[in-house]
């Protein structure tokens, strides 16, 4: 066992000395996932003052150790408990038993499975509407653009009863705050003053005059009506709601055409057992994972890894190395949606798995049925573009050429 105080840190902890925000990182995170989940089951990171693990086990242990681990000082690498939060902190996301109960609860219900039937027919009407109208316009298109951003931003907006116009700011509001996440380096700096602005707008439309009667946003108001959530959790939680289905299912939609053209056997897999769309989903949520780093806090001195650790420490969680970790997955760099993916650590793990989970499985799935009963094959038609996120995997661009499949009459 190690013990570790204060500036014996660095000489009794295994170190990695690679910076986790530096923009090379960013670009391409496996050396950083490699070097972090290979060295030692708990690292030492001296560039970024915090304690880091990219181990299947050790990352679905402290996940599901709520009363150890938690998510109260921030899911981001600022400690709300030795600083002030840069904004207030989501609920139910960053904020445990029992003032995450009730909101989670609530939450729970009404993207349950009731909402998941009611949705299914007309999201699969919509996917087939938004594939053809991209397909009109010739075979090349932007993965990112036409079919993983598009799509997303009709359907789970105008559930929730968003107004309907500039909707492109939730996807921007999501990807600043996801970058807020990390600390205040050049990437935070740049986008720092388009964050207030867009935190002020999402606010505004979270309130109840904003919301449709008949969407789900409606649903968290009358969740206070009844006495079940207090007024000022309301606007936070329908911002969480806003969150369940945007910014990471455009990404991982986006990164599971990005595999298809890759994998130009899994389309095909596919396309013969269409009730692979689930699964598949799932597979590069794993394979891909658009979350990748998720903080949480020890509640107090714990022993994690080998490593003593004290009361109120950040610990970094790279989900995206676990969700490649040789110790559980077999050929964990390949896609393969025949592939069990259950287990994956994408959405979480324990009371705080994504409560939007389902809405996402079932916004990826309305989309795939959409495109295997229209295109054969897909390519890429150009290099993909990454974004940088301090948080999350981002594409800015996926030109794809889409192989359409012939039809008889």
């Amino acid at each position: 066992m190690t013990t570790v105080t204060g500036a014996d840190k660095n000489a009794a902890v295994p170190v990695c000395t690679m910076d986790a925000y530096a923009l090379e990182t960013l670009q391409d995170r496996e050396p950083l996932q490699r070097a972090v989940r290979e060295t030692a089951p708990v690292v030492w990171m001296p560039q970024n003052g915090i304690y880091a693990t990219g181990r299947y086990e050790e990352i679905r242990m402290l996940l599901s150790d709520w009363q150890s681990f938690q998510v109260g000082g921030g899911i981001g690498i600022s400690n709300y408990y030795k600083e002030e939060p840069w904004r207030p902190p989501a609920n139910p996301t960053e904020t445990d038993p029992p003032h995450h109960d009730a909101p989670r609860r609530v939450l729970s219900e009404i993207l349950g499975m009731r909402t998941l039937r009611h949705l299914r027919e007309s999201w699969r009407q919509e996917a087939e509407v938004l594939v053809e109208e991209a397909l009109a316009r010739g075979p090349v298109l932007d993965g990112m653009k036409d079919l993983g951003k598009a799509y997303p931003l009709k359907v789970f907006p105008d559930a929730i009863g968003l107004p309907k116009h500039d909707r492109d700011n939730l996807l921007a509001y999501a990807d600043l705050v996801f970058s807020a996440f990390g600390p205040k380096n050049e990437l935070f700096q740049q986008n720092a003053q388009r964050l207030s602005e867009l935190s002020e707008w999402v606010t505004d439309i979270c309130q109840r005059h904003n919301l449709s009667e008949e969407g789900l946003g409606m649903k968290i108001w009358a969740a206070v009506d009844r006495g079940e959530l207090l007024p000022e959790q309301a606007p936070l939680m329908v911002r969480s709601l806003i969150s369940a289905g945007i910014d990471t299912t455009i990404h991982g939609i986006t990164s599971l055409l990005h595999a298809f053209a890759l994998y130009p056997d899994q389309w095909q897999l596919l396309r013969d057992d269409p009730s692979l769309a689930r699964p598949a989903f799932d597979e590069v949520v794993r394979w891909a994972s658009p979350f990748q780093n998720v903080f949480h806090t020890t509640s107090r001195a714990v022993t994690f890894g080998g490593v003593e650790i004290d009361k109120h420490e950040k610990i970094l969680m790279l989900l995206g190395a676990a969700n490649r970790d040789p110790r559980h997955w077999d050929n964990p760099d390949d896609f393969d949606i025949t592939r069990d993916p259950s287990g994956h650590l994408g959405f979480g793990m324990g009371i705080h798995q994504c409560v939007g989970q389902h809405i996402a499985r079932l916004e990826a799935e309305s989309l795939l049925h959409a495109l295997v009963a229209r295109v054969e094959r897909i390519e890429l038609a150009g290099e993909p573009v990454r974004g940088l996120n301090n948080t999350l995997a981002v594409w800015k661009r996926v030109p794809l050429r889409m192989h359409l499949a012939q039809t008889t009459a």
